[in-house]
């Protein structure tokens, strides 16, 4: 540092760059500002739910990532991925893949959630191995959210994840980060065709925006078996908020 030769104790521990810590899963690596909860609390559940899976084949796909910016708040976003109301209305061809009827939504806590597709057809699904908890059951697609901002997306050809990340009150970047695990399988089943979904809730998630800022919304109650994981996505927000 020029012109700092006669500072006292210069340089000391409080001038040196931030350091933040750094979580491994497999080749994944998270790191946070904030260490109040250890990464643990907030991968836990997901990671032995999947452990079976060799994530070491998953390779990156820059050219299958994206990025969409969403006319909308960014916990709207969130509260649609939690939510399986919109399915057969909004998703025709996803509907037509996965049993609405036998949807399932799991919460952990404190901080995740997860939604399971099973196929209607017994098509584009899992080769689950004996050791997985999910063993003998027609799995399409493994969807897990992790609170606040984060889902990542199994499917039989590999994962996709979405980083939710607000850009202003009504305005949201939505990143896809693509991960091939199988390509032969990339067009089949509940993840064929991501782009499509990805466009269908981006329009009704702007819709409910719109609707939200008429003054005509007003909230009401939860659904005990389809809004499992949106009370729980509220309960956490308003923890936080509340904490500020």
């Amino acid at each position: 540092m020029p012109e700092f030769r006669e500072v006292k104790d210069f340089p000391s521990a409080d001038d040196d760059l931030h350091s933040l810590p750094l979580f491994h899963w497999n080749h994944f690596l998270f790191t946070t500002f904030a260490t109040r909860f250890p990464p643990q609390h907030f991968l836990k559940d997901m990671m032995e739910r999947v452990e079976w899976m060799p994530l070491n084949e998953f390779h990156f796909q820059p050219d299958l990532s994206k990025e969409f910016f969403i006319e909308a708040n960014w916990a709207l976003y969130c509260e649609n991925y939690l939510e399986g109301f919109h399915i057969p209305f909004v998703h025709a061809g996803l509907n037509a893949l996965i049993d609405f009827n036998d949807y399932e939504t799991e919460l952990f806590f404190p901080f995740s959630a997860l939604q399971i597709g099973i196929s209607k057809t017994g098509e584009g699904c899992f080769d689950l191995p004996s050791t997985s908890p999910d063993h003998g059951k027609k799995i399409a697609a493994y969807y897990f959210w992790v609170f606040p901002n984060m889902m990542f997306n199994f499917y039989p050809w590999g994962l996709s994840i979405n980083v939710v990340q607000p850009l202003s009150v009504g305005r949201t970047k939505v990143s896809f980060l693509c991960y091939v695990w199988k390509e032969e399988k990339r067009d089949q089943g509940a993840g064929g065709d991501l782009d499509k979904v990805e466009m269908e809730d981006e329009e009704i998630v702007q819709k409910v925006q719109r609707g939200v800022r008429s003054g005509f919304y007003k909230h009401g109650r939860y659904s005990v078996t389809k809004e499992r994981g949106t009370h729980h996505f509220h309960r956490l927000l308003a923890e936080f908020l509340n904490s500020e």
